[in-house]
């Protein structure tokens, strides 16, 4: 395949399912990593792709556009990780805690698994699948019922409905996007439903969102950005952006992210 098709093909993987991820590429292209980065770099260079740590996003897409989760999985996995870390030590034994769908509050399950007598209450499949195979004493999970997502939530009024009989002391929330004036938004009207009722379920709200939801706007606003008590973001946000949030949300945390050395290995394209 010539570097110009497989580009093509690139772009319009990335305009049906929202984003890709490099080893998926790689796998389906059956070329190496380094080629798959130069072939990212030069779309994003011609506006057609955005490129992020670990893949490519589409570029202005639609606001009730939804990538599932496995496309997103692959995407700033470094900086997913840091942030879940960093809101970790929120996490106290003996907590009730919620976890909303998506692929960070994933991260954020994996680096609390081990908490002891923890309660968790999620609408998340793989969360909660995740959480049920720990070892952790005392731990529990309950996953609400509902209507499955591409991002692998359980949404609607079942969902609903169980929340609303449900206490917890902090919500760890995932978004598709932050702004300051439509707040804290998701491309799935029945999703920001049952992210309310999340919400509302929750004594304190913690966002957990990398640099790259800054300025996204999704269909639905869940809520507004004073509404919330702790917002985790990365390193790579700008400053000017960092002042601008610290100034509506109660506390931001921005986590330090561990630099990523790219492989220098060069391939001709």
């Amino acid at each position: 395949m010539l570097a110009s098709q497989r580009r093509a093909t690139i772009a319009s993987l990335v305009a049906e399912t929202g984003a890709v991820r490099v080893a998926d590429l790689v796998e389906q292209l059956g070329v190496s990593d380094m080629t798959i980065r130069r072939d990212i770099e030069q779309l994003a260079r011609e506006g057609l792709v955005e490129r992020v740590h670990g893949g490519a996003l589409a570029v202005g897409a639609r606001s009730s556009e939804e990538p599932g989760f496995t496309a997103k999985s692959g995407l700033m996995t470094a900086q997913k990780r840091a942030i879940a870390q960093a809101a970790a030590a929120l996490v106290e034994p003996g907590a009730s805690i919620g976890i909303s769908a998506g692929t960070t509050t994933f991260e954020l399950a994996r680096a609390v698994r081990g908490v002891p007598d923890l309660t968790v209450v999620t609408n998340s499949i793989p969360v909660a699948q995740l959480l049920q195979e720990s070892d952790a004493p005392g731990q529990t999970v309950v996953l609400t019922g509902g209507v499955r997502t591409p991002s692998d939530a359980l949404v609607g009024p079942v969902a609903v409905a169980a929340l609303r009989m449900l206490h917890v002391d902090r919500l760890f929330l995932g978004v598709h996007g932050i702004d300051l004036r439509a707040g804290l938004t998701t491309p799935n009207l029945v999703e920001a439903e049952t992210n309310r009722a999340m919400i509302a379920s929750s004594r304190r709200l913690c966002v957990l969102a990398d640099h790259t939801k800054w300025g996204t706007i999704g269909l639905s606003t869940i809520t507004e950005l004073a509404d919330v008590h702790h917002l985790v973001t990365d390193s790579g946000l700008p400053t000017r952006s960092r002042s601008a949030l610290a100034e509506v949300v109660g506390e931001l945390i921005v986590a330090p992210v561990p630099a990523v050395r790219e492989a220098s290995v060069s391939e001709g394209a």
